[in-house]
């Protein structure tokens, strides 16, 4: 075999998995799609969960440098006024780590520094894979081929490698599009917030490097619509009605440096590790991005499939063990943000404003319990 432990992919959950097993003396050969990086426009939240994995590995520090603190989340109606405000700081000092917001280039910049020169193979995109005795051959999209004894896919939600050992895999399309974008921070906004209107949803999050980044999300019954044709006009024209600084923020930034992209999940399976492979991140329960949770259970997966492995010396019973600990987990994430998000996707003018109200009259106790629930993690 060429290598002993090869990672497919090299994103947030491929990077973090390849430093967690280098923790534990495994020196694992990371492929990735991509032939160079480029910082997309794009900025995510860092809860307290994925903090306390990093601090796990022991690289919290070096992550908290390149991002900023988030102490509350205040969801809004498209006028400005409070539906809900949760403050996390009570919740964060139980685990002593708090929650933040970085840019998703930042991110990936220190998990790459981390790792040692040429633990990287660029260029290679999966197209199969095929069983070679007790390891595997993956082949590439170039033509090219590697052998290993252990593979770890960490290639995201389009995984080529999961729909080939699970054709009946189902990507499902959460009824709504999605527009992203970074500008500088003009207003001097410290607070994240999302507003929840009748022409869709408005995220605003504070970056480090004094930036700004923000998303928005409208309705739209099929993929792929005509809005991937929507320009930065037509954007600010739909959020019009909405409170200051939404359509400012929208104007600021370039045409060519908006996002757009539609918003699926993966739908649970039942299944994340087969014999000498295993599936994680995206590849393995891709969710939507209503509890900011995409990101956070990668990297939980890293360190807990390291655990699993520090634990078992027979690989394949580590991968059974890390499917054990982190089917429930995950499963329970993705159905708890698409139920959030099929709430905060309503555009109804009626339902909107009674779903509001509900949210108003929710005790504030019942969203720490939630948020504790999230960030309440078990590595071992």
């Amino acid at each position: 075999m060429d290598h002993v432990f090869t990672i497919i992919g090299g994103g947030i959950a491929g990077l973090t998995t390849a430093i967690a097993l280098k923790r534990i003396g495994i020196d694992a050969v990371v492929v990735e799609a991509t032939p160079e990086f480029r910082p997309v426009g794009a900025g995510l939240s860092l809860a307290a969960n994925a903090m306390q994995a990093f601090r796990e590995l022991g690289i919290a520090d070096a992550v908290i440098a390149a991002g900023r603190k988030i102490d509350a989340l205040t969801i809004l109606d498209q006028k400005g006024n409070v539906i809900n405000r949760t403050n996390t700081e009570q919740v964060n000092a139980k685990y002593g780590i708090s929650n933040f917001s970085i840019h998703r280039a930042a991110l990936h910049d220190v998990l790459y520094s981390l790792l040692p020169p040429g633990s990287i193979t660029r260029g290679k995109r999966s197209c199969d894979i095929e069983e070679v005795g007790d390891g595997y051959c993956v082949f590439f999209e170039d033509g090219s081929s590697i052998l290993t004894n252990h593979l770890i896919v960490a290639e995201g939600i389009h995984s080529p490698i999961r729909n080939k050992i699970l054709p009946a895999s189902k990507l499902r399309y959460a009824g709504y599009t999605c527009w992203r974008g970074i500008v500088k921070n003009e207003k001097q906004i410290t607070t994240v917030s999302e507003t929840w209107g009748t022409g869709g949803r408005f995220g605003i999050v504070p970056l480090a490097n004094e930036q700004i980044y923000w998303f928005a999300t409208k309705n739209v019954k099929e993929p792929g619509s005509k809005l991937k044709e929507f320009k930065r006009s037509d954007l600010a024209y739909n959020f019009r009605d909405y409170h200051e600084p939404v359509v400012d923020l929208i104007n600021a930034t370039p045409q060519e440096h908006i996002i757009w992209n539609d918003i699926f999940d993966l739908e649970p399976i039942s299944n994340y590790a087969f014999g000498n492979l295993v599936l994680i991140g995206d590849a393995a329960h891709a969710t939507t991005p209503n509890l900011g949770q995409g990101a956070c259970m990668a990297i939980e997966d890293a360190v807990v499939l390291a655990n699993c492995l520090k634990k078992h010396s027979n690989v394949p019973d580590a991968f059974r063990s890390f499917q054990e600990k982190r089917l429930k987990r995950t499963h329970e994430i993705v159905k708890g943000s698409w139920r959030l998000g099929k709430m905060a996707q309503i555009e109804n003018a009626f339902l909107s404003k009674a779903r509001n109200l509900l949210f108003r009259m929710i005790p504030q106790s019942v969203y720490e319990k939630q948020i504790d629930d999230l960030f309440n993690v078990n590595f071992e």
